[in-house]
């Protein structure tokens, strides 16, 4: 659908040369006939009046008038009495869009990770907030501003979070971000210019995150592997990294929980090396059976950055987050921000403020914890029924579990197979950094998939997912 613009004419950008020694009205016919062909008018756009366009370049009315009916004759205008001159339909032939993938769109049920119900975004919560925040805010905050952030915002966080997260937190050392992305990068440049050359990683984690944001901070990426107690700080005091991102609460991807001894173990390593815990705070909100764990960062305050970010909680394009800084790094990252784009949109933060100030926040968390342990439970039965065989774990918090394949199952053949039906599952393998697809496993992710499709999807899937299923028994 062309655009609809408002107002009385819209504007087009032409130029005419006088001195060219070409005709004025060969000019703009050849102008507006370029464009048309060009797709820079698209089929249906309006353009100026005549009397508007001559104005503008300060040209007679009529030979406008005679340029957009040379134009009509020759198929590319239409003009109706009463109505504004429009591209005519058909005039520009646009390239074929690409499609989507089809198998994509017929989706019985996407097992997608890392991706919060988006059907269930607070709207109209969200536009309250932006009102009331816009109808209070400043003049003076519609400047450019403090880089860290809102200081209404950081101060609501700052209260936020000692209270939920038993964080250290400081407004004047929280620096608002543009999500968990940005948060990585800022603190990775800023380490690097107090000397640290190598960032450690959880394996499984995120490999490809850690290793482009290392690498575009100039530092190197390293693994370190993780057990049923999280990351092995043993391992880490092996390699030469003085920084390591960590996911304490619910490590990502296997949902384990960094025992108390490995905690202390990691500040301790920390201290020792003069090195920083970066902590990845990601779905802590999320929790049922087992009791909330606490921030890294509120037992090492001065060794520990916490990022957070309201993309799980609330949806990821928001792109709002947060970075709780030690002293020796909140200069260098609030500079590092200042530098990368002066700072993040003032209104959405107010608004951002204004909904976890008025509890609408806290409600709209309730309300999603009750949503998630639906769907894990109905995802938890949908195994029981379909696949009694297969073992899931890592179901105390947030919206993924993980799910164990045979020891020979071929995990690569069980996703293709799958989409074959029509369900979206994801392996194990990408989470690795030598993308190893043993052991087997897949990463079930339910927060943007409904109970009846998580049934369904199953249902579908149930076979493959059997001790004995083989690249032989393709269906």
């Amino acid at each position: 659908m062309p655009p609809q613009w408002a107002g009385l004419s819209p504007e087009l950008l032409l130029s005419v040369d006088r001195d060219s020694g070409e005709q004025l009205r060969a000019q703009l016919e050849r102008q507006v006939r370029e464009a048309i062909r060009t797709g820079r008018l698209g089929a249906g756009e309006r353009l100026p009046s005549s009397r508007e366009l001559a104005r503008g370049l300060g040209l007679s009315r009529g030979l406008v008038q005679d340029c957009y009916a040379q134009l009509q004759a020759e198929g590319y205008l239409v003009t109706r009495v009463g109505s504004a001159t429009r591209v005519a339909a058909g005039a520009h032939v646009p390239p074929a869009p690409v499609s989507p993938d089809p198998a994509a769109a017929r989706l019985i049920a996407d097992f997608r990770h890392g991706v919060p119900d988006l059907g269930s975004f607070p709207l109209a919560d969200w536009l309250w907030a932006t009102r009331e925040a816009g109808r209070a805010m400043p003049t003076a905050d519609l400047d450019y501003g403090d880089p860290r952030g809102s200081s209404v915002l950081r101060e609501v966080l700052a209260g936020y979070l000692r209270r939920v997260r038993a964080a250290a937190a400081d407004p004047e050392r929280i620096v608002v971000c543009s999500g968990y992305a940005q948060g990585l990068g800022l603190t990775l440049r800023s380490l690097a210019l107090a000397g640290v050359r190598v960032v450690a990683y959880e394996d499984p984690g995120g490999p490809a995150t850690a290793s482009a944001a290392a690498g575009a901070a100039g530092l190197t990426a390293v693994p370190v592997p993780v057990d049923e107690d999280g990351v092995d700080v043993r391992a880490l005091d092996a390699t030469a990294a003085r920084a390591v991102i960590v996911t304490p609460a619910h490590q990502w991807p296997t949902g384990v929980v960094l025992a108390p001894a490995r905690r202390l173990a990691l500040i301790e390593w920390a201290m020792r090396r003069d090195a920083y815990v970066i902590e990845d705070d990601y779905d802590a909100e999320f929790r049922y059976d087992r009791e909330p764990v606490g921030a890294l960062q509120g037992l090492a305050a001065d060794r520990v950055v916490s990022i957070g970010t309201v993309s799980k909680s609330l949806a990821p394009a928001l792109r709002i987050g947060w970075l709780l800084c030690p002293p020796a790094l909140a200069v260098p990252v609030t500079e590092a921000k200042r530098f990368t784009d002066r700072g993040s949109p003032t209104l959405d933060q107010l608004a951002l403020a204004k909904l976890i100030e008025s509890g609408r926040y806290d409600r709209h968390l309730r309300r999603m914890r009750t949503v998630y342990a639906a769907r894990r439970t109905a995802l938890v039965t949908a195994l029981a029924t379909h696949a009694p065989e297969v073992r899931l774990t890592g179901l105390a918090a947030g919206f993924h579990a993980v799910l164990h394949l045979a020891a020979a199952a071929d995990e690569r053949f069980v996703v293709a197979a799958a989409r074959e039906r029509s369900v979206g599952l994801y392996g194990m393998s990408s989470c690795r950094s030598g993308h190893a697809s043993t052991p087997a496993q897949l990463v079930l992710g339910f927060g943007d998939v409904g109970e009846r499709a998580i049934a369904e999807g199953v249902a579908a899937v149930g076979d493959l997912l059997t001790p004995d299923a083989r690249p032989s028994s393709r269906p």
